[in-house]
């Protein structure tokens, strides 16, 4: 099974992508991992990735889509994958078909987790930490006993910068602006499963679950 999964920050990807490779046995695949992994080994690929994050500068889509190539031709890949935060545009989308085609593979499903803007911004700013010990609680989902107090040393707990509403609310605005023609792209193809991610954790798994069942 080779299953892209999509999804807002906020919606629990990490959390069921989890679930699915415990589940499956199948590798959870990120673009960070397969830059880290490609610079680890040295390759020719990696390095080059590895000259233009030195700087700061965002790598180019070849060799992005090469580490990708490389990446999903290894053996671990043969029973299938899970790949998350790969692709982000179209022409990505597009280039990762050819990659699947030549392997002999394709996708089978396009897992995008939908959660509304204001549920994702009440889960993406509720979170506070000690400044003392750094504890980490949610007002919603894990309160501290006392307000603005850390259960575990009585330290002063505090709010990010970037887990802020403004930045939070950019966060999402840039994340939907880049990634609706994307979805286009895949519901045009008929790949795309939309999975209520509002649900408890473990329903939306069971959800995903049963889509992977029916492979």
């Amino acid at each position: 099974m080779n299953i892209l999964l999509m999804g807002p920050p906020g919606a629990g990807k990490g959390t069921q992508a989890e679930k699915i490779v415990e589940e499956y046995g199948i590798p959870h695949i990120s673009t960070g991992d397969m830059f880290r992994a490609a610079i680890k080994a040295g390759t020719e690929l990696g390095l080059e990735a590895k000259s233009y994050m030195d700087k700061g500068a965002l790598v180019p889509d070849e060799v992005t889509i090469g580490i990708v190539r490389e990446r999903l031709a290894l053996a671990d890949c043969e029973k299938g994958f899970l790949l998350d935060g790969f692709p982000r545009t179209v022409a990505q989308a597009e280039a990762l078909e050819q990659i699947l085609s030549d392997l002999t593979k394709s996708i089978d499903y396009v897992i995008n987790i939908q959660v509304d803007h204001d549920i994702l911004m009440s889960r993406l700013t509720g979170r506070r930490i000690c400044k003392s010990c750094g504890a980490t609680y949610h007002l919603v989902f894990n309160p501290p006993a006392n307000e603005g107090v850390c259960d575990r040393c009585g330290g002063d707990l505090y709010q990010r910068a970037d887990d802020n509403e403004e930045t939070v609310g950019n966060r999402l605005a840039v994340y939907t602006n880049q990634t609706q023609p994307l979805l286009d792209f895949y519901q045009e193809k008929g790949y795309l499963k939309n999975i209520n991610g509002q649900q408890d954790i473990s329903d939306v798994y069971s959800d995903i679950d049963s889509l992977i069942g029916s492979l």
